[in-house]
């Protein structure tokens, strides 16, 4: 998907906003879990956006629950973006997805302290929702 034309002239957060309304009735993200053990879990979004869901909140709560009962593991918490748009946007929106999931697992009890944060940037391949995501590691 590429941004509108007026929209690609905006600063980013702006910019953000103006998506955000041309995208709207669009689910913000969906999320699956990636690891059988349950050490890893993925946070899928939609183009250009770190807005969470039901869903995502879903997936954070289970990571929350399996970093609390996995000691004092460190939690690495990676943002992705798809490869449309250019590459200091894309490592802005990284890192404010992987924010807002580290913000997530702090309210739900995780130590901030455990938490690593790694955004980064955009992936090649196809700019699909597999691309759009923040995995949560507990190692």
């Amino acid at each position: 998907m590429t941004p509108p034309a007026a929209a690609s002239r905006l600063p980013l957060v702006r910019r953000f906003a103006v998506l955000g309304l041309v995208l709207a009735g669009v689910a913000a993200c969906t999320t699956a879990p990636v690891d059988p053990q349950g050490l890893t879990y993925v946070v899928f979004f939609t183009p250009f956006s770190a807005d969470l869901d039901d869903g995502a909140m879903a997936v954070i709560a289970d990571a929350s629950r399996a970093a609390q009962t996995a000691g004092n593991h460190r939690i690495v918490v990676a943002g992705y973006a798809d490869r449309i748009g250019t590459q200091e946007a894309n490592k802005t929106l990284t890192k404010l997805r992987a924010q807002v999931v580290a913000d997530g697992l702090v309210a739900k009890g995780v130590d901030r302290q455990r938490i690593v944060l790694r955004p980064k940037g955009s992936v090649g391949g196809d700019p699909g929702v597999e691309s759009r995501r923040v995995e949560i590691d507990i190692n």
